[in-house]
């Protein structure tokens, strides 16, 4: 294993990890796990009270990435003012792929999700699984929107919310 110190994330980077969502890298350090000597970047997700640690070099293979350009960020609130996108297919098949889409990291796919299970006040009451996983994607949107914006969360929060209040009038 080659000792280079290239690394294109640093300390106090926010990074997205696929299936936990916008964590803080707190330091990078060296493990020894079953004899091996590895390098290991440890991420706070400080909402969920967690660190996880991640090897530098599993960085590409489990997804994770920095966090998305202003631009991806306006495309996203675009896609949030579409019209909701719900297939015909049976609840099971459709809350795997809303699954899917929330663990990819990929916040275009979140407010694909938040665009589609998102009810205006008006409209029928949400099932039990279809508000957990709605709010799931709400609290990974947000959160990436108040990291790249530099704003809080509940600004962030707010912003959503406008654009989804917006969209139903």
């Amino acid at each position: 294993m080659s000792k280079t110190r290239k690394h294109e994330f640093r300390p106090n980077d926010y990074v997205v990890y696929p299936a936990h969502g916008v964590g803080k890298i707190i330091s990078i350090e060296e493990q020894e796990v079953a004899g091996l000597s590895l390098e290991l970047f440890v991420i706070s997700f400080e909402k969920d009270k967690m660190t996880l640690r991640v090897p530098t070099n599993k960085v590409a293979s489990v997804g994770m990435r920095s966090l998305s350009s202003p631009d991806v960020v306006s495309k996203a609130m675009g896609t949030l003012k579409g019209k909701a996108k719900v297939k015909r297919a049976m609840w099971s098949r459709r809350a795997q792929e809303y699954e899917q889409k929330i663990n990819s990291g990929d916040l275009i796919a979140i407010a694909e999700v938040v665009r589609d299970l998102h009810r205006a006040d008006d409209q029928r009451e949400q099932s039990y699984s279809e508000r957990q996983l709605y709010e799931a994607a709400l609290e990974r949107l947000t959160r990436e929107i108040a990291a790249v914006s530099g704003v809080g969360e509940i600004d962030a929060q707010k912003q959503v919310d406008d654009v989804l209040v917006s969209r139903a009038a």
